[in-house]
């Protein structure tokens, strides 16, 4: 989830998002408010069910429009011995959940220990922290990718509450609240709100929030080796019906290396589906 999404290579990323899957962006990020209105074609259980599975929300593809939407294949929530360690619903938890379906409780949730990570950093202010579990594993993943070669920078954090409320209102403003949905979270559903999330930048700043930073060595990287530090790419490649959002390479989310790893292994790509959760591809 971007922090400057309302850059010009953030609409780009839109509306290239826009173009490739014939559908407006469903952007996880939470840009900074428009300054003119663009064009409206840019883009409290403490454990998971072991029931519950995931399904796909109804937004198709360009390639399955007239097609039936894909559903899909149930997948398992975590093994008993993850199943009850962390809740679902508590934000302070690295396991919350948050997406279209769950909000934050209380919505204006502020992390007790936001800490500066010992990290490269390109963002400021509030931007530049995250809590202290996810700065520590940051700090470590950062570390070992300088050892690799590869330059990764924190690129935005943490992000309150009334940021997000004079972004999202600044969109609705500027689209329409509609429009305003595929491009920014709503005040209290965002990750960065967590202090669990944050995007990464490559250390020349190429293809910052556009799609080709997919293919960047700090995304390739984070992508192969963020699950040994806790890491997981929150938003893959074309399960945006499940998670609500397109593709961000850039966009990580911290819930523990036992569990990244286990997801990785078991070729589970959502949390959605990781946990027994619903799909969220829009707002209830």
């Amino acid at each position: 989830m971007c922090y400057e999404c309302g850059s010009p290579t953030r609409r780009s990323f839109s509306r290239f998002l826009a173009a490739g899957a014939g559908l407006a962006v469903l952007s996880a990020c939470t840009p900074e408010a428009p300054k003119a209105a663009p064009s409206s074609s840019a883009a409290s259980s403490p454990s998971p069910s072991p029931a519950a599975t995931a399904t796909a929300g109804t937004t198709p593809d360009a390639a399955t429009v007239g097609q039936p939407p894909e559903v899909p294949s149930p997948t398992p929530s975590p093994p008993a011995t993850l199943a009850r360690r962390f809740s679902l619903d508590d934000p302070a938890s690295p396991w919350v959940i948050v997406n279209k379906h769950r909000p934050l409780k209380p919505a204006d949730y502020v992390p007790a220990d936001l800490v500066r990570p010992a990290v490269a950093i390109s963002a400021a202010g509030e931007a530049a922290l995250l809590n202290s579990t996810a700065a520590a594993a940051a700090g470590a993943m950062f570390a070992a990718a300088a050892g690799d070669g590869v330059a990764l920078v924190l690129a935005s954090g943490y992000r309150s509450y009334s940021t997000q409320v004079t972004t999202y209102n600044g969109y609705v403003a500027a689209r329409g609240q509609a429009d305003a949905d595929t491009a920014s979270a709503r005040p209290g559903h965002s990750e960065h709100q967590t202090g669990w999330a944050f995007d990464i930048g490559d250390g020349g700043g190429a293809c910052s929030f556009e799609p080709c930073f997919a293919e960047q060595p700090a995304a390739t990287w984070a992508k192969a080796n963020g699950h040994r530090f806790g890491f997981v790419v929150r938003y893959p490649w074309m399960l945006h019906p499940i998670t609500g959002y397109y593709y961000e390479p850039w966009h990580l989310r911290y819930i523990g290396a036992e569990a990244a790893t286990d997801m990785l292994n078991r070729g589970i790509g959502t949390l959605e589906e990781y946990f027994g959760l619903e799909a969220a591809p829009g707002y209830l």
